[in-house]
């Protein structure tokens, strides 16, 4: 029993001595690591970035300027014409039956002029003998002039059976790419109104517009910056990385929307190859005007504290403390800080995930700030405004 009695209290006496023993080095919390870097300094320029479509510079329905049967068509579905180039015949027997009803009728109106002419010059010959009255002679002169009115309505009635019989043949009134046909030989269809029968419609080839929407804000820089000539726009399609196309803006609506608080603008763009349709959809990049100076930072290195963005800097003796910053867009993939940091300043690049408080100490290891290399083209990757909004990439400035 008192052995029993010896052996526990040897044991609760050795726990006791084990939870006094210090921690073991590998039970200590160690400094969390990060890398950190000074900011990259580089000349910057400010895209402005806006999303829109493609719209052809000319587009037309083709409707016949007549009515008719239609009994040919000359052209192949999709293909490239040129304007005066011949895409539908009508029957052409009605407009020549009418036109030759016009001719005869011309011919009419020509004989009643010769008679008239050949009464007056009698009745003036009969007045100088004063056989006749001067009012008889007064109504064959007023008889003449009847008939030459005659003519000349038979004449513009021939004009325009004439023109009837011409436009028998729809031709095309712009040069560009033709759709399918909308009408098979054989059918009926109206003409001479804007509700007539579409036949087809023509897209003019060769330069297109893209079209956007600006902010009212965005109207109001470009103002201040009373920008001269045609500012240069770079576009992409939906599916290219880089803004690799180059267009002119050249159109600037004359009103804001004041439903939507926005303003219409318009760029040409060269489609030499007609690679571009309308109806695209597209995103294009205006320059803002002339360069800068502005240090860089990953994205990934910028924090949000309730509405604030910061940065988390480490101080020489391995402190953190935050930086509330003022943002710009993003260029070849780091941030631009419009403000709150210094050239010198050590910012956590990596690791920040392990930042629970501001004050406590971390082992700082030295990395490198370095852009994304730019697409294929040249052309920087720059991201500004979701592709939904038609807001400005410097929007991303207002720190919120």
């Amino acid at each position: 029993m008192r052995t029993a009695k010896i052996l526990a209290a040897s044991v609760l006496m050795a726990g006791v001595l084990q939870s006094c023993t210090p921690r073991s080095e590998a039970q200590t919390p160690q400094t969390p690591a990060v890398t950190v870097a000074i900011p990259l300094v580089r000349q910057v320029q400010d895209w402005d970035e806006f999303t829109g479509r493609f719209e052809a510079t000319g587009a037309v329905d083709v409707r016949a300027r007549v009515g008719g049967y239609v009994s040919a068509v000359h052209f192949r579905d999709g293909a490239q014409v040129r304007r005066g180039q011949l895409l539908f015949t009508l029957d052409p027997r009605p407009a020549q039956a009418a036109l030759a009803a016009a001719r005869a009728s011309l011919a009419q109106a020509q004989a009643q002029l010769s008679l008239a002419r050949t009464n007056l010059t009698r009745s003036e010959g009969l007045l100088v003998a004063q056989a006749v009255s001067q009012a008889e002679v007064d109504a064959q002169r007023g008889a003449v002039q009847t008939a030459e009115a005659s003519v000349a309505a038979a004449n513009a009635a021939v004009r325009a059976r004439q023109l009837d019989l011409e436009f028998t043949r729809v031709t095309a009134p712009i040069s560009g790419r033709i759709s399918d046909r909308r009408i098979d030989p054989g059918n009926l269809v109206g003409g001479g109104t804007s509700t007539a029968d579409v036949l087809t419609t023509i897209v003019a080839s060769g330069p297109v517009y893209f079209t956007f929407e600006a902010s009212e804000a965005v109207l109001l820089k470009y103002q201040r910056q009373t920008r001269q000539g045609a500012a240069p726009v770079r576009l992409r399609l939906q599916d290219e990385a880089g803004f690799t196309r180059s267009g002119t803006l050249d159109f600037t609506d004359n009103a804001v929307d004041t439903a939507s608080g926005v303003i219409r603008l318009r760029a040409v763009v060269p489609n030499v190859d007609g690679f571009l349709k309308p109806g695209m959809f597209g995103q294009a990049r205006l320059a803002g005007a002339g360069t800068y100076e502005a240090m860089l930072v990953p994205d990934a290195a910028v924090a949000t504290d309730q509405a604030r963005r910061i940065v988390y800097v480490v101080a020489a003796d391995g402190t953190v403390a935050p930086r509330p910053v003022q943002l710009g867009p993003v260029v070849d993939g780091l941030r631009v800080v419009r403000s709150g940091l210094t050239a010198t300043d050590r910012v956590i690049i990596a690791g920040g995930q392990r930042i629970q408080q501001p004050g406590m100490k971390v082992q700082a290891h030295v990395g490198r700030i370095t852009p994304v290399a730019a697409p294929e083209g040249g052309q920087p990757v720059t991201q500004g405004a979701p592709a939904s909004s038609a807001t400005f990439a410097n929007s991303l400035s207002s720190g919120d």
